[in-house]
């Protein structure tokens, strides 16, 4: 209810929350209808409407809910990286990449935003188990760990124009998320 973006639901749970009166507010630019059955004793069909963007009545997330760590995947990986290798600026398909350790995971680097990015096969292959340095390589790019807004982002294809508006307003102005 705060205005800070929390998660992504579908069309159904929307329903639900309108159904239960937990709404407290929408916006959008557009109004989505949907209907339902048709009352039996007056004959009318039911019906909700709602804008693409909710806010849920009841408590405020905690500050600390806000600054969670979103799951690392490959997806969300390759989406905040712009599909692009980290060491040669290839710009490839999904099934063409892989997520490169900078600081090997068997030479204690940890699965985290913050020590993954983007590589293609043979940059990967080439950095072996190595640092980018002892390899010879150099990052393109920094790794950053993606607040809730970008996260949201990078795990849905299908933005409508206003929900990605809502959240580009909670983007870091230096994201590589951030429509150019």
């Amino acid at each position: 209810m705060h205005g800070h973006p929390h998660r992504w639901v579908s069309w159904q749970a929307a329903c639900t929350y309108h159904a239960r009166n937990m709404v407290a507010w929408s916006i959008g630019a557009q109004a989505f209808h949907i209907f339902g059955g048709t009352c039996r004793i007056t004959g009318e069909r039911s019906s909700i409407s709602s804008q693409s963007i909710i806010a849920i009545k009841g408590r405020a997330l905690r500050p600390a809910s806000l600054r969670q760590v979103p799951p690392l995947n490959n997806r969300e990986l390759f989406n905040r990286d712009r599909h692009t290798c980290a060491y040669c600026g290839s710009t490839l398909a999904g099934a063409l990449l892989t997520r490169d350790h900078i600081e090997p995971v068997s030479r204690g680097g940890k699965d985290v935003w913050m020590n993954v990015v983007t590589a293609c096969r043979s940059c990967n292959q080439r950095k072996d188990n190595r640092r980018p340095e002892r390899a010879g390589m150099t990052l393109l790019y920094t790794p950053y760990v993606p607040n809730k807004a970008e996260y949201l982002i990078l795990s849905n294809r299908h933005i409508l124009a206003d929900q990605m508006d809502f959240l580009v307003q909670h983007v870091p102005k230096q994201s590589r998320v951030r429509p150019s």
